[in-house]
């Protein structure tokens, strides 16, 4: 991918020689000249250490491995033994536990054990902090209670936990004994919980009794218990008391005897490709995917991530703002493998008011800050200025993902937060837990746009022909095998539904849905999905758990919603719903469709407005027609949105199709 000098939006930030040099990934680059005997320039340039990294795939993870220590000396004939996609085989004969990288840290003197590897906030208590060597204690006594409860490796230990300190240990602890971790946030309904943890069949499940948001207590006992009743393959129910101190449910074990006996971790040394974790696809055709990764795919993928392209490292305090649904928890959870320390905040993320995020970055001396594009979308349209408010001199790099950030919060960050942070707006997914396009700290930041694909990513924008094209939209491919691509899904034994998620219509290349333009400079610009996953303040929900609890309503007959991206940034969610005969809209049915979203999925799935409709059109097989709906509300010509000779009812086509063109003449 080759850049130019062409004329392009404004210039915003522009790294320095002595800046570059201090870098991790200039320092890298060096390392890599030097022991491969390459020429990437001097000073290295990022599209020469890109270029070589796709090009020379096990030479570049060997060099991470070496460099990272994770795994010093591996010949880089033993890197990539299968190049195949899906089915890449990675350091074949390795171990890596994730947990003992996470806590390597006190062992080498990287850290000082008695620094804070954990920050908790949250929005109605002080600033606590969890010293490495606690949490090292931590760890492994929770280890040591699941293996005094006859977890094994490959058990499953689900958390149903906001983010808070608790989370980070049982994740930990289960790593360590190389059990697989999954999590759910409470602010989801009994439903959507089980239809994640049913399929995985848990055999310890550790639950909040209920969690705070923007100012108000949600009690989650009622749920845990109709979690514990669906659940039988759950042995132990660890119970975290939030709301009820000193509580514990009959038969549950209580969080303080659960790590009461602090002690050494024992880490299980596990093969590269052992499954850490299972996270969750959108759920928007059906059931949610659960989606494993790897403990070596992870620390490796996390240490090119956070330590190269993020540039964070000891005596770094990195924040994200990410519930423990989101894959940001647990990238953000990752920055302990690079020795940083981690701020958790379990709350709102603008309470109480919407500075919020600043001014929690102020109050730790946050030097990363990660937020959602939507988060600075609202600050910047609110016209705050955190910068004059908040003492941010800690604060070097802010980070916006979950939807493309558009070129005003770009220079809003400049203007009204801090004018020399690096501003990194990342594009990547829960699929592969890291970026495909985002930050270097060795090139310039331009607004509206993404710096360039990520090292070892081999991203592309293909035609609908499969061609590669620049200066126009298509779709984001990689043409490459990543360590942390799926190592399988759950329950997918002959990995069709793997196949058919990803590397369709190409076989053998990852189309992964989203609109790309790769630029004559070579930036990119991302401009939403292109299929119908709903991508709401950075936090990707699938429209299956809606369906769900709007069809238990009798006076609906059918409904389909929509996550539009819209010019000016923001994101409208309608709910479109075909009511039964003689039924209207009235407020009390409105508010009852709301609520039964609320309860049965999240708060977040609920509706910017329920409109009503004569019809839902569906393809010919009973598919709701999502994505062309999507495309005429975000201006697309009806003629290349849909094709109505493949509608169940072309007539109620154009009912939308009117709608769509009011709401654009507005």
């Amino acid at each position: 991918m080759s850049a130019d000098t062409s004329a392009g939006p404004e210039v915003l930030w522009n790294p320095t020689p002595e800046s570059i040099r201090a870098t991790r990934l200039a320092q890298f680059a060096d390392r890599v000249a030097a022991r491969r005997g390459i020429d990437l320039g001097d000073p290295a340039g990022y599209d020469a250490i890109w270029r070589w990294s796709v090009e020379h795939l096990d030479q570049f993870w060997a060099e991470v491995a070496d460099w990272s220590g994770v795994l010093p000396g591996v010949p880089d004939d033993r890197v990539l033994t299968r190049r195949a996609m899906p089915g890449a085989e990675w350091f074949p004969g390795t171990t890596v536990n994730y947990a003992e990288q996470a806590l390597r840290h006190t062992q080498d003197g990287t850290v000082d054990p008695g620094s804070p590897a954990l920050i908790a906030v949250a929005e109605d208590a002080e600033p606590v902090e969890t010293s490495w060597a606690e949490l090292r204690a931590q760890v492994g006594a929770f280890a040591a209670t699941l293996r005094r409860l006859g977890v094994q490796r490959g058990d499953r230990v689900a958390g149903y936990l906001p983010n808070v300190p608790e989370a980070v240990v049982a994740f930990l602890g289960a790593a360590t004994v190389g059990a697989v971790w999954s999590s759910c946030a409470p602010d989801f309904g009994t439903r959507s919980v089980l239809d994640r943890f049913a399929q995985i069949e848990p055999t310890v499940l550790v639950a909040v009794d209920g969690y705070r948001f923007n100012g108000k207590e949600y009690d989650r006992r009622d749920v845990v218990a109709e979690l514990r009743a669906a659940l039988p393959s759950v042995r132990t129910t660890i119970a975290v008391p939030r709301l009820h101190p000193g509580e514990v449910p009959d038969g549950a074990l209580g969080w303080a005897d659960a790590v009461a006996d602090g002690q050494e971790p024992v880490f299980e040394q596990l093969p590269f490709d052992a499954p850490l974790w299972i996270v969750y696809s959108s759920g928007t055709t059906g059931l949610p995917k659960g989606i494993v990764h790897g403990h070596g795919g992870v620390v490796l993928e996390q240490h090119k991530q956070l330590g190269l392209h993020l540039d964070v490292g000891p005596g770094d305090r990195f924040f994200w703002y990410a519930s423990t649904a989101w894959i940001m928890w647990n990238i953000s959870t990752s920055a302990l493998l690079v020795g940083a320390t981690v701020v958790v905040y379990d709350g709102a993320p603008a309470h109480p008011s919407l500075d919020a995020q600043f001014a929690l970055a102020a109050r730790t001396g946050i030097t990363y800050l990660g937020t959602s594009a939507g988060y600075l979308t609202a600050c910047e349209k609110a016209g705050i200025r955190p910068g004059e408010t908040h003492d941010l001199s800690a604060l070097r790099a802010v980070g916006a993902t979950g939807s493309p950030l558009p070129a005003a919060a770009y220079h809003w960050v400049y203007e009204a937060v801090k004018g020399d942070v690096l501003l990194g707006s990342l594009s990547g997914g829960t699929d592969v837990a890291t970026g495909f396009i985002g930050s270097s700290p060795l090139l310039p930041v331009t607004a509206g746009e993404l710096q360039r694909p990520m090292l070892a990513v081999a991203a592309a924008s293909w035609d609908e022909d499969g061609r590669p094209v620049t200066g126009q939209l298509g779709e984001l491919v990689i043409t490459e095998p990543m360590p942390t691509m799926p190592l399988y899904f759950w329950n997918d034994p002959d990995g069709s539904r793997y196949r058919e998620a990803y590397f369709e219509p190409w076989p053998g290349v990852w189309r992964h849905g989203d609109w790309m333009e790769v630029t004559e400079r070579g930036t990119c610009v991302i401009t939403g999905r292109s299929d119908s996953t709903l991508n709401r303040g950075g936090v990707r929900m699938g429209t299956a758990d809606i369906y769900a609890a709007v069809e238990s309503i009798p006076e609906v007959l059918d409904c389909v919603v929509l996550g539009v991206e819209q010019r000016d940034g923001g994101y409208w969610m309608p709910l479109f719903v075909q009511l039964a005969p003689d039924t209207e809209l009235t407020d009390e049915l409105q508010a009852r469709i709301k609520d039964a979203i609320r309860r049965q999925a999240s708060p977040r799935h609920v509706p910017d407005e329920v409109l009503v409709v004569p019809a839902v059109p569906h393809t010919r097989t009973g598919k709701r027609l999502e994505v062309p709906l999507k495309r005429l509300f975000q201006g697309v010509d009806p003629a290349r949105a849909l094709n109505v000779g493949a509608v169940d009812d072309p007539a109620a086509v154009e009912h939308y199709v009117a709608l769509a063109r009011e709401r654009a003449a507005r």
